[in-house]
């Protein structure tokens, strides 16, 4: 079954320890944190700070996503605060493989994200180094965006070359009931949703409808 990580972009961050709380014990399977510096990306959103603030809130893995430049400056700060997965951007590494170790020296799980104008292909050379893929079918950047179905084909690609490894692919940008059918359709294994999820107080039944 498909594994759901909830964005708390969309959460109410007046109370965002008790909003994670609720996550957990409504089976959310991880949780998205999406940390932007607003030079990576236009938006800015929140540091490593705040990921320590909330992480006694669950015992789930907590999934971060740095849209972030330099993020090989900032690796450390981010497993202190409680990451278990770090993704970084193939466009913000200019020399990804040493980031990717580096992340694994600090004992954590590491991902790189995708743009979508950039191909699965520049991951030839260290798929097999990777726990996760991040496709992005939106912009990076803000929520809210109309997903973009020519992205699926990465999905499909990353399927066909992760084979017999243990490579987790993760969707991110429109997800909802409709198109999170498509991504699993192309063999996701993990749908990060905002709007789909908080788009009232239901969110287990939300998150059941994307599985």
């Amino acid at each position: 079954m498909v594994l759901i990580a909830p964005s708390i972009l969309s959460a109410d961050f007046s109370r965002l320890d008790a909003e994670i709380e609720a996550l957990d014990k409504a089976g959310a399977d991880y949780i998205h944190l999406d940390v932007m510096d607003g030079r990576f990306v236009p938006n800015f959103t929140f540091g490593a700070p705040l990921i320590r603030q909330v992480r006694s809130a669950s015992k789930l893995p907590f999934d971060v996503h740095l849209m972030i430049t330099e993020p090989d400056k900032q690796l450390g700060a981010f497993a202190a605060a409680g990451a278990d997965i770090l993704t970084v951007h193939f466009e913000a590494c200019p020399k990804l493989e040493p980031i990717i170790n580096q992340i694994h020296l600090l004992g954590l799980k590491a991902g790189v994200s995708l743009k979508p104008k950039t191909p699965p292909e520049v991951l030839n050379g260290v798929l097999d180094k990777l726990d996760q893929v991040l496709v992005m079918t939106v912009e990076p950047g803000f929520g809210g965006q109309t997903f973009m179905q020519d992205q699926l084909f990465k999905i499909a690609w990353l399927k066909e070359h992760t084979k017999g490894k243990n490579i987790k692919i993760e969707v991110d940008g429109g997800i909802n009931p409709q198109t999170a059918a498509l991504c699993r359709a192309q063999g996701a294994d993990i749908l990060v949703a905002g709007t789909a999820v908080f788009k009232d107080k239901n969110y287990r039944a939300n998150m059941d409808a994307l599985r």
